[in-house]
Protein backbone atom coordinates (compact mmCIF):
# COMPACT_ATOMS: atom_id res chain seq x y z
CA UNK A 1 0.00 0.00 0.00
CA UNK A 2 1.27 3.14 -0.98
CA UNK A 3 1.42 6.12 1.77
CA UNK A 4 0.45 9.34 0.13
CA UNK A 5 3.91 11.65 -0.18
CA UNK A 6 4.05 14.59 1.81
CA UNK A 7 7.05 17.31 1.44
CA UNK A 8 8.50 18.09 4.77
CA UNK A 9 10.30 21.02 4.75
CA UNK A 10 13.20 21.36 7.79
CA UNK A 11 13.20 24.68 9.51
CA UNK A 12 17.42 25.58 9.35
CA UNK A 13 18.76 24.93 12.86
CA UNK A 14 19.97 27.66 15.03
CA UNK A 15 23.72 28.56 15.26
CA UNK A 16 25.81 26.86 17.84
CA UNK A 17 27.44 30.26 18.72
CA UNK A 18 26.36 33.02 20.54
CA UNK A 19 25.96 36.88 18.25
CA UNK A 20 28.78 38.94 20.14
CA UNK A 21 26.08 41.39 20.56
CA UNK A 22 24.04 39.07 22.62
CA UNK A 23 23.76 39.06 26.18
CA UNK A 24 24.85 35.09 26.20
CA UNK A 25 27.52 35.94 23.87
CA UNK A 26 29.40 38.57 25.85
CA UNK A 27 28.98 36.21 29.38
CA UNK A 28 30.76 33.46 27.42
CA UNK A 29 33.43 36.07 26.32
CA UNK A 30 33.50 37.24 29.91
CA UNK A 31 34.24 33.87 30.99
CA UNK A 32 36.95 32.86 28.47
CA UNK A 33 38.99 36.09 29.24
CA UNK A 34 38.72 35.16 33.05
CA UNK A 35 39.94 31.62 32.41
CA UNK A 36 43.00 33.29 30.41
CA UNK A 37 43.66 35.54 32.73
CA UNK A 38 43.96 33.05 35.85
CA UNK A 39 46.09 30.66 33.52
CA UNK A 40 48.44 33.75 33.40
CA UNK A 41 50.82 33.44 36.64
CA UNK A 42 50.85 29.43 35.49
CA UNK A 43 52.34 30.29 32.03
CA UNK A 44 54.69 33.20 33.64
CA UNK A 45 56.18 30.61 35.45
CA UNK A 46 56.36 27.82 32.62
CA UNK A 47 58.10 30.44 30.64
CA UNK A 48 60.55 31.92 33.18
CA UNK A 49 60.13 34.55 36.18
CA UNK A 50 60.27 37.97 34.56
CA UNK A 51 63.99 40.06 35.13
CA UNK A 52 62.25 42.32 38.00
CA UNK A 53 61.28 39.10 40.48
CA UNK A 54 65.48 37.79 39.84
CA UNK A 55 68.85 38.79 39.22
CA UNK A 56 72.02 37.38 38.35
CA UNK A 57 74.53 38.61 41.49
CA UNK A 58 74.26 39.95 44.84
CA UNK A 59 76.34 42.11 46.23
CA UNK A 60 77.78 43.17 49.05
CA UNK A 61 80.32 45.02 49.75
CA UNK A 62 81.93 45.31 52.84
CA UNK A 63 84.19 48.05 53.95
CA UNK A 64 86.63 48.45 57.10
CA UNK A 65 86.20 51.42 59.49
CA UNK A 66 88.41 50.61 62.29
CA UNK A 67 91.02 52.65 63.97
CA UNK A 68 93.64 52.21 61.46
CA UNK A 69 91.05 53.93 58.94
CA UNK A 70 91.15 57.56 59.64
CA UNK A 71 88.93 59.88 57.88
CA UNK A 72 91.15 60.83 55.07
CA UNK A 73 91.38 56.81 54.27
CA UNK A 74 87.74 56.28 55.09
CA UNK A 75 86.70 58.72 52.12
CA UNK A 76 89.16 57.55 49.84
CA UNK A 77 87.54 54.16 50.30
CA UNK A 78 83.97 55.78 49.92
CA UNK A 79 85.35 57.84 47.29
CA UNK A 80 87.24 54.35 45.14
CA UNK A 81 83.72 52.50 45.20
CA UNK A 82 81.85 55.66 44.46
CA UNK A 83 83.70 56.06 41.36
CA UNK A 84 83.76 51.81 40.47
CA UNK A 85 79.85 52.20 40.12
CA UNK A 86 80.70 55.58 37.74
CA UNK A 87 83.29 53.45 35.49
CA UNK A 88 81.75 52.03 32.18
CA UNK A 89 82.62 49.22 32.39
CA UNK A 90 81.48 48.11 35.94
CA UNK A 91 77.99 49.59 34.29
CA UNK A 92 78.43 47.41 31.39
CA UNK A 93 78.61 44.33 33.95
CA UNK A 94 76.10 45.56 36.32
CA UNK A 95 73.43 46.16 34.21
CA UNK A 96 74.17 43.73 31.09
CA UNK A 97 72.40 40.76 33.28
CA UNK A 98 67.99 40.03 32.74
CA UNK A 99 67.46 41.90 36.54
CA UNK A 100 70.49 43.78 37.16
CA UNK A 101 72.76 43.61 39.69
CA UNK A 102 71.68 44.26 43.84
CA UNK A 103 73.64 45.99 45.64
CA UNK A 104 74.20 46.50 49.67
CA UNK A 105 76.99 48.32 51.56
CA UNK A 106 77.71 47.48 55.41
CA UNK A 107 80.83 49.34 57.23
CA UNK A 108 82.67 47.41 60.13
CA UNK A 109 84.63 48.20 62.88
CA UNK A 110 83.83 46.58 66.73
CA UNK A 111 80.36 46.30 64.98
CA UNK A 112 78.57 46.05 61.83
CA UNK A 113 76.41 48.29 60.21
CA UNK A 114 74.20 48.58 56.91
CA UNK A 115 75.42 51.64 55.45
CA UNK A 116 73.24 51.20 52.10
CA UNK A 117 70.35 48.84 52.27
CA UNK A 118 69.38 46.86 48.80
CA UNK A 119 68.92 48.03 45.39
CA UNK A 120 68.57 47.29 42.38
CA UNK A 121 71.51 48.71 39.78
CA UNK A 122 69.91 47.53 36.53
CA UNK A 123 70.49 51.06 34.42
CA UNK A 124 73.36 53.67 34.35
CA UNK A 125 71.07 55.85 36.17
CA UNK A 126 70.60 53.82 39.40
CA UNK A 127 74.44 53.18 39.25
CA UNK A 128 74.91 56.82 39.40
CA UNK A 129 72.51 57.39 41.80
CA UNK A 130 73.88 54.72 44.44
CA UNK A 131 77.25 56.06 43.75
CA UNK A 132 75.70 59.14 45.13
CA UNK A 133 74.78 57.56 48.53
CA UNK A 134 77.91 56.26 48.98
CA UNK A 135 80.15 59.34 48.60
CA UNK A 136 77.37 60.70 51.37
CA UNK A 137 77.77 57.57 53.92
CA UNK A 138 78.79 59.05 56.79
CA UNK A 139 81.30 57.46 59.04
CA UNK A 140 80.70 54.60 61.65
CA UNK A 141 83.38 54.79 64.60
CA UNK A 142 84.77 51.82 66.08
CA UNK A 143 88.49 50.54 67.26
CA UNK A 144 88.47 46.80 66.49
CA UNK A 145 88.79 44.98 63.13
CA UNK A 146 86.03 42.57 64.07
CA UNK A 147 86.08 40.39 60.43
CA UNK A 148 83.91 37.63 62.69
CA UNK A 149 80.73 40.08 63.56
CA UNK A 150 80.61 41.36 59.52
CA UNK A 151 80.53 37.82 58.74
CA UNK A 152 77.65 37.32 61.48
CA UNK A 153 75.48 40.36 60.24
CA UNK A 154 75.84 39.61 56.99
CA UNK A 155 74.60 36.06 57.72
CA UNK A 156 71.99 37.05 59.98
CA UNK A 157 70.47 40.25 58.32
CA UNK A 158 71.84 41.33 55.25
CA UNK A 159 71.54 37.77 53.14
CA UNK A 160 67.96 37.05 54.63
CA UNK A 161 67.27 40.79 52.96
CA UNK A 162 67.16 40.18 49.98
CA UNK A 163 64.37 41.44 47.69
CA UNK A 164 64.45 38.83 45.69
CA UNK A 165 66.54 35.51 44.69
CA UNK A 166 69.52 35.74 43.21
CA UNK A 167 71.58 33.58 41.34
CA UNK A 168 74.69 34.05 43.04
CA UNK A 169 75.60 35.96 46.10
CA UNK A 170 79.25 37.64 47.01
CA UNK A 171 80.66 39.59 49.52
CA UNK A 172 83.41 41.68 49.17
CA UNK A 173 85.46 42.34 51.86
CA UNK A 174 88.23 45.32 51.87
CA UNK A 175 90.45 46.20 55.06
CA UNK A 176 94.22 46.79 56.21
CA UNK A 177 94.26 44.63 59.18
CA UNK A 178 93.06 41.17 60.43
CA UNK A 179 90.95 40.50 63.10
CA UNK A 180 91.53 41.54 66.67
CA UNK A 181 89.09 40.42 68.59
CA UNK A 182 87.46 37.32 67.36
CA UNK A 183 88.91 33.89 68.48
CA UNK A 184 89.77 31.65 65.61
CA UNK A 185 87.51 28.66 65.94
CA UNK A 186 85.05 31.50 66.23
CA UNK A 187 86.13 33.42 63.19
CA UNK A 188 86.04 30.33 61.20
CA UNK A 189 82.56 29.64 62.51
CA UNK A 190 80.83 32.71 61.41
CA UNK A 191 82.68 32.53 58.20
CA UNK A 192 81.19 28.30 57.73
CA UNK A 193 77.92 30.10 58.25
CA UNK A 194 78.53 32.71 55.87
CA UNK A 195 79.75 30.25 53.32
CA UNK A 196 76.26 28.06 54.21
CA UNK A 197 74.48 30.40 52.91
CA UNK A 198 75.67 29.93 49.25
CA UNK A 199 77.66 33.15 49.33
CA UNK A 200 81.32 33.02 47.86
CA UNK A 201 83.35 35.43 49.81
CA UNK A 202 86.43 37.71 47.80
CA UNK A 203 88.72 39.68 49.35
CA UNK A 204 90.42 43.02 48.69
CA UNK A 205 93.44 43.54 51.29
CA UNK A 206 94.73 46.93 51.63
CA UNK A 207 98.26 46.69 51.65
CA UNK A 208 100.31 49.90 53.40
CA UNK A 209 104.03 49.37 53.27
CA UNK A 210 105.40 49.35 56.86
CA UNK A 211 102.32 48.92 58.26
CA UNK A 212 100.87 45.73 57.45
CA UNK A 213 104.01 44.07 56.11
CA UNK A 214 104.04 42.01 58.99
CA UNK A 215 101.00 40.17 61.01
CA UNK A 216 99.60 37.99 62.99
CA UNK A 217 102.25 39.06 66.06
CA UNK A 218 100.97 40.45 69.50
CA UNK A 219 97.61 40.60 71.12
CA UNK A 220 94.04 41.49 70.37
CA UNK A 221 91.08 41.79 72.49
CA UNK A 222 87.52 41.44 71.79
CA UNK A 223 85.79 45.19 72.73
CA UNK A 224 85.34 45.41 76.32
CA UNK A 225 88.25 42.39 77.56
CA UNK A 226 91.41 42.44 78.54
CA UNK A 227 94.11 41.60 76.32
CA UNK A 228 94.85 38.22 75.20
CA UNK A 229 98.01 36.69 73.29
CA UNK A 230 97.33 36.19 70.06
CA UNK A 231 95.68 33.14 69.04
CA UNK A 232 96.96 33.29 64.89
CA UNK A 233 100.53 32.20 64.08
CA UNK A 234 103.84 33.94 64.93
CA UNK A 235 105.46 33.27 61.99
CA UNK A 236 105.69 36.04 59.49
CA UNK A 237 102.79 36.17 57.02
CA UNK A 238 101.23 39.01 55.03
CA UNK A 239 98.17 40.50 54.84
CA UNK A 240 96.87 39.25 51.61
CA UNK A 241 98.23 35.71 53.25
CA UNK A 242 96.07 36.23 56.01
CA UNK A 243 93.27 37.03 53.84
CA UNK A 244 93.99 33.86 51.65
CA UNK A 245 93.52 31.83 54.90
CA UNK A 246 90.64 33.01 56.88
CA UNK A 247 88.93 35.62 54.20
CA UNK A 248 88.28 34.07 50.63
CA UNK A 249 86.25 30.56 50.15
CA UNK A 250 83.16 29.74 48.65
CA UNK A 251 82.56 28.97 45.03
CA UNK A 252 85.14 31.03 42.40
CA UNK A 253 86.42 32.89 45.36
CA UNK A 254 89.56 35.23 44.77
CA UNK A 255 91.50 38.02 46.08
CA UNK A 256 92.89 40.66 44.81
CA UNK A 257 95.25 43.30 46.06
CA UNK A 258 95.32 46.89 46.38
CA UNK A 259 98.92 48.75 46.38
CA UNK A 260 98.00 51.07 48.83
CA UNK A 261 94.53 52.99 49.28
CA UNK A 262 95.74 55.41 46.46
CA UNK A 263 95.17 51.79 44.54
CA UNK A 264 91.97 50.94 46.08
CA UNK A 265 89.70 52.78 43.13
CA UNK A 266 91.47 50.96 40.20
CA UNK A 267 91.39 47.67 42.10
CA UNK A 268 87.82 47.83 43.34
CA UNK A 269 86.75 48.74 39.44
CA UNK A 270 88.95 45.34 38.52
CA UNK A 271 87.19 43.63 40.86
CA UNK A 272 83.59 44.56 40.50
CA UNK A 273 83.75 43.51 36.76
CA UNK A 274 85.18 40.02 37.50
CA UNK A 275 82.70 39.59 40.35
CA UNK A 276 79.53 40.34 38.11
CA UNK A 277 80.88 39.24 35.04
CA UNK A 278 81.25 35.25 36.98
CA UNK A 279 85.17 35.61 35.56
CA UNK A 280 86.55 34.37 38.45
CA UNK A 281 86.19 30.58 37.63
CA UNK A 282 89.36 29.28 38.79
CA UNK A 283 90.99 32.32 39.57
CA UNK A 284 92.32 32.62 43.49
CA UNK A 285 94.96 35.39 43.97
CA UNK A 286 95.65 38.00 41.42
Amino acid sequence: MMWPFRSRLRRPRPATGHRVGSGRGLRRLARIGLAAAAALPALQAAGGARPEQTAAVALVVSVDVSQSVDDSRFRLQMEGIAEALEDPGVIAAMTGHPGGTLFAMITWADRAGLALGWRRIATRADALATAAQVRATPRQSGEFTCLGQMFRTVTASVIPALPVPAERIVVDVSGDGIDNCTDPDDLEAERTALLATGATINGLPILVPGENDVVGAGAYRAPGYGLRATPLPQERTDLAQWYGAHVVAGPGAFLLKAAGYGDFSRALRRKFVIEVSGLAAGKREE
